[in-house]
């Protein structure tokens, strides 16, 4: 078990469940303080555990089956959820996320917009309960409540990003029948923004496990601030490239972080150790579950590959071909992040299909794939960038990073390039180019590549044909879109980078065709506006 995972101890399962309501209406159904003083008197030693409640809701929030990783990689250019002989069609709705199909009823919106708000429940509990003296902090006070606001902070950025307008609660003692009043996109900015700067002065600058997937250090917060300016534009209207400069500058001077010298160590079964980890969601196979991505992505005959003790689900999730096909063929991320090519046992026997029409043919996946509608069993390469170990569980203990250093390089990268200074972006670039090519001239991105127009081969694409082709020589700085595209895959970035570059609601790929600019937000889930009438359906809706 890794150390720093939020256990259920004593103090947890005293508090540990309250205050974990379904949607951000119903924020006070009774009176919690009465249990804690009641049945537990909580020491200064406690508070680790007692805080382990605002931090758990990360983990379904972004992982689970119906998280925001689904929303922000299977509705993008990168990955894709297709139907294939064993299944994966279910509701429809992992081809409406694909389609920009989506509608206010869909599981996935509706599952984020309850974790999100479930986890700033959670702070908003334990902030009340440190500042009415039920939870006894004899030192560090500030720098404790300091960690929960940077937390509550972190959920409203996946709510801002994903939903926009959404409502403001920073209270856990609110009135029965409470009903929060809507936000506007820039106002949940601003909120973000103005309650990391308030906090940064409490917060400590050690780096070590104390705080290890948490953000009681500057560090985690400034990349939390950071990559809230990378998206000042989308957010807000107003760009904050300078911002977004200054935070990344922030972390990159503290001389804390560097980068691995091979990616792939960042996304080891105990990457807990990784140097290049900003912030971390700490997953464990057995006490912190969640982590599944390898039991949706590989086929059943794979728990041969690893001597899984759980059987995959069937290869719902793979690269889209026309993403694999923007890459470098020389690149080691293409080999190292992808599960490609004839699969074997353990032993080194080679696999062979289960399910018709490749039944009883090796199994080899292939970069192609027909469209959102059907696949076989070979078609797409599948998520491999995070290792799965001999003997996996259904679980993964690997670590998401949320926040690494090469994010950090990169956005400070992409600010410098928007605000003229490209040598100097490329420069950041080239950087983390670097360990994934043995040759160093086709590691290095000059200025003029990054003026240049993106690789990616888009237009629909039916029977593994892209026609008409669009390309991607017209998206401004594509090339750069292209590096985050590479570098970030399978991480949850991709939806995010295409608004911001314009691509998300513009460009085809696969089975998608543009399907409405208001398509960059999610609409706010039918179940959130029958029980709040004070929350308005965002535009489109």
């Amino acid at each position: 078990m890794k150390k720093r995972i939020y256990s259920v101890g004593a103090s947890l399962l005293a508090i540990g469940t309250l205050g974990l309501f379904g949607s951000c209406t119903k924020l006070y159904d009774e009176s919690y303080d009465q249990i804690v003083t009641s049945q537990f008197a909580p020491t200064t030693g406690d508070v680790p555990s007692l805080i382990g409640p605002a931090y758990t809701k990360w983990r379904p929030l972004f992982l689970e089956f119906q998280g925001a990783y689904r929303i922000q990689e299977t509705s993008s250019d990168e990955t894709v959820t297709p139907g294939r002989p064993n299944g994966w069609v279910d509701d429809g709705s992992y081809r409406r996320l694909h389609e920009h199909k989506w509608t206010a009823n869909d599981p996935t919106p509706d599952f984020v917009w309850n974790q999100a708000f479930g986890g700033v429940t959670n702070c908003n509990r334990i902030l009340y309960q440190i500042q009415a003296g039920e939870i006894p902090v004899a030192s560090g006070k500030d720098a404790l409540i300091a960690e929960l606001r940077v937390l509550r902070a972190s959920y409203y950025y996946m709510l801002c990003d994903i939903f926009g307008n959404v409502p403001i609660v920073d209270k856990f003692d609110v009135p029965a029948g409470f009903l929060p009043t809507q936000s506007t996109r820039a106002q949940v900015y601003d909120f973000i923004v103005k309650e990391i700067n308030e906090s940064l002065p409490q917060l400590g600058t050690t780096v070590d496990a104390s705080t290890y997937g948490r953000f009681n250090n500057k560090w985690a917060a400034y990349a939390l601030l950071a990559k809230m300016q990378l998206n000042a534009g989308v957010y807000k209207g107003t760009p904050d490239w300078a911002g977004c400069i200054a935070s990344c500058n922030a972390i990159i001077g503290a001389n804390k972080y560097q980068l691995e010298a091979v990616q792939a160590s960042v996304f080891k079964t105990q990457n807990e150790g990784s140097k290049e980890i900003v912030f971390a969601i700490p997953f464990d196979e057995i006490y912190a579950t969640g982590f599944r991505i390898h039991m949706q992505t590989l086929q059943p005959q794979n728990q041969q590959t690893y001597s899984a003790q759980a059987t995959m689900w069937g290869g719902g999730i793979c690269a889209i071909p026309q993403f694999i096909n923007s890459y470098n063929p020389s690149d080691g991320r293409l080999k190292t992040n992808w599960i490609q090519g004839q699969q074997y046992s353990s032993s080194g026997a080679p696999l062979v299909g289960g399910f018709a029409p490749t039944a009883g043919q090796p199994l080899v996946f292939t970069n192609t794939l027909a469209g959102v509608a059907f696949g076989t069993e070979q078609d797409g390469f599948r998520v491999g960038k995070f290792e799965i170990k001999q003997g996996a569980l259904q679980d993964l203990s690997n670590d998401f990073p949320l926040f690494r250093y090469a994010d950090v390089l990169l956005m400070k990268a992409e600010a410098l390039l928007r605000t003229g200074q490209a040598a100097d972006a490329a420069a950041l670039v080239t950087q983390v180019r670097q360990r994934n090519f043995a040759n160093a001239a086709q590691a290095t991105v000059t200025a003029a590549d990054l003026a240049q127009g993106s690789n990616y081969p888009y237009g629909p694409s039916i029977n593994n044909v892209v026609s008409p082709l669009q390309g991607g020589a017209d998206i401004q700085y594509g090339r750069m879109l292209d590096e985050l595209g590479w570098e970030f895959a399978a991480e949850g970035h991709r939806r995010q980078d295409l608004i911001r570059f314009g691509v998300y609601t513009t460009k085809s790929w696969l089975s998608h065709v543009p399907n409405g600019t208001y398509r960059t937000l999610m609409p706010l889930p039918q179940s959130a506006l029958n029980t709040n009438g004070n929350l308005k359906q965002n535009p489109g809706y």
